[in-house]
């Protein structure tokens, strides 16, 4: 039985009970289904790039998404209307949209994992998220057994979370995207860094295919694109997400901590020490997103850090990675992970909240 150390990007995790490979969506749908009717405990693995799996492994039902296609499906407009399987590498979809010129995806270049993934965490790089450019979901509800559309406005997307990380459970089978043409003039492009390393000044129009290289050349420089040679790349990417908070607490922090305003909409990350969690803002400058690698550097974590004997390790490259170094197992994972937590929260009164999905016996030791 092949152990999930094999099929996810942290290179740690034991042996499930069963392991279903699915090559096709009827596949998928068929041994989802079984499954639930055996009441079987169950998980969904695509790419295995956000997760971390225990040691123990998993006791239960590995659902092995390895389905394929993508089709073009015309809808009388200008825009380019995708609908994707689940199982499709995610860059992969990229570089094809990219060589096509359509564009709404070209600045998530680089991300691993599977393009079913990419709607639950609400994936999102360089000002650009998922969301910007999802059009509906086909969704196996593991609750009725139905197999349906869901269209965008339904899936309660937010910073890396939807329906799905909520709660809603289930099986995301196929992706719809609608893109657009790109022309001469390209691209808005939307965050400073990608500005600074196209060379140009932030909302300027920059062809897709020059937004994929930076993007790469950005991602690779973080050990954020995948690497047999390189340990920095044995990662789930970034570890925890970016703090959101209240522009009250975040005025006690240094005045050098990075901070950017969010949507009034968006759900706060992390609730500081000692506080409640706060009511629906009203006003788009109710809430303030911090910067989690200036934290953890500034805690006193950085780069190259391991614990004494261990094997698990943040990045050389980027703070925001915990990696395996050669051989860690995910109890050194989340070794690393907690005393990550606690520093932040020492030095600063912050809760980092991890981004990948925790499963089995380390559910109770990471914060999910």
């Amino acid at each position: 039985m092949t152990a999930l150390a094999e099929l996810t990007t942290l290179r740690v995790g034991g042996r499930p009970t069963r392991l279903v490979v699915c090559a096709t969506t009827d596949e998928l749908v068929e041994a989802a289904r079984r499954t639930w009717a055996a009441g079987d405990d169950w998980l969904v693995v695509g790419g295995g790039s956000n997760l971390l799996a225990a040691d123990a492994g998993f006791p239960g039902t590995v659902l092995l998404v390895r389905t394929r296609g993508v089709e073009v499906v015309p809808d009388g407009s200008d825009a380019v209307r995708l609908r994707v399987a689940a199982g499709e590498p995610w860059d992969d979809l990229v570089a094809r949209t990219v060589e096509r010129g359509w564009t709404g995806l070209e600045a998530l270049s680089g991300i691993p994992g599977t393009t079913g993934a990419s709607p639950v965490q609400n994936v999102g790089a360089y000002g650009v998220e998922v969301g910007d450019v999802l059009a509906a979901v086909e969704f196996l509800d593991a609750d009725t057994r139905e197999r349906a559309w869901l269209p965008v406005d339904e899936l309660g997307l937010g910073y890396r979370t939807s329906v799905f990380k909520r709660g809603r459970r289930g099986v995301v089978l196929t992706v719809e995207f609608r893109l657009g043409l790109a022309d001469d003039r390209g691209v808005p492009v939307q965050y400073p860094q990608l500005a600074t390393a196209l060379a140009v000044e932030l909302g300027a129009a920059v062809a897709p295919t020059a937004v994929r290289s930076a993007v790469l050349g950005l991602r690779a420089a973080k050990g954020m694109v995948l690497d047999p040679t390189d340990a920095d790349t044995a990662s789930a990417g970034s570890f925890f997400t970016n703090p959101i908070v209240s522009p009250t607490f975040a005025a006690t922090l240094p005045l050098d901590a990075p901070r950017w305003p969010v949507a009034p909409d968006a759900a706060p990350a992390v609730v500081p020490l000692g506080s409640a969690p706060a009511a629906p803002s009203t006003v788009a400058d109710e809430r303030v997103k911090l910067s989690a690698a200036w934290l953890i550097e500034h805690a006193g974590v950085h780069r190259g850090f391991a614990l004494p004997g261990s094997r698990a390790a943040v990045s050389s490259k980027h703070t925001l990675a915990l990696t395996n170094r050669g051989g860690a197992s995910a109890s050194e994972v989340a070794e690393l992970a907690r005393y990550v937590q606690t520093m932040v929260m020492t030095r600063f009164g912050v809760a980092l909240v991890p981004e990948p999905v925790v499963v089995g016996d380390l559910l109770d030791s990471v914060p999910d």
